[in-house]
């Protein structure tokens, strides 16, 4: 017997509803752009990528409170304003600030949806989705890391 699994395709969200507004100071997230970026299939409904992301904005948002308090004292208006080098014509703050906000969103997701499968080799997946969903928040971590410009840190306990 074999076995059949459909994904739905993602709903096409209004425009509006296809970027999270951001506070003003960070960039808006562009959820088609995340979508792609962590190949999202048609299984992670527009709600709860738009959810997952949500809380993502705000935890980096909240990790650089104080680093954004400092330049917004020093007259600073946006991220992209900050000094930094650009690649393709963006701000490597900005994309710094994307993938530890898209990584942070794919881990989230990865930890919801890697238990849909209760069979043994569902089972096997989930633990095999398990360094998935922790090179995420390294790669989070390492990006938040680079964006404030302190080093990398991998401490391992013997």
């Amino acid at each position: 017997m074999g076995s059949f699994i459909a994904t739905a395709t993602p709903n096409s969200p209004t425009p509006d509803a296809a970027t999270i507004a951001n506070d003003g100071w960070f960039p808006d997230i562009d959820l088609g752009a995340l979508r792609e970026s962590a190949r999202l299939d048609g299984t992670v409904t527009h709600a709860r990528l738009r959810e997952a992301a949500i809380d993502a904005i705000v935890s980096v948002n909240a990790e650089l409170f104080s680093w954004r308090a400092a330049h917004v004292a020093s007259g600073i208006a946006k991220l992209q304003d900050v000094p930094a080098a650009t690649v393709g014509g963006e701000s490597v703050h900005v994309a710094r600030y994307r993938r530890a906000v898209f990584n942070l969103t794919h881990a989230d997701l990865t930890e919801r949806y890697r238990d849909w499968d209760t069979t043994k080799t569902g089972g096997q997946k989930a633990e095999d989705l398990e360094m998935t969903i922790c090179e995420a928040r390294r790669n989070a971590r390492w990006a938040l890391n680079d964006l404030r410009g302190i080093p990398r840190s991998t401490v391992e306990l013997i």
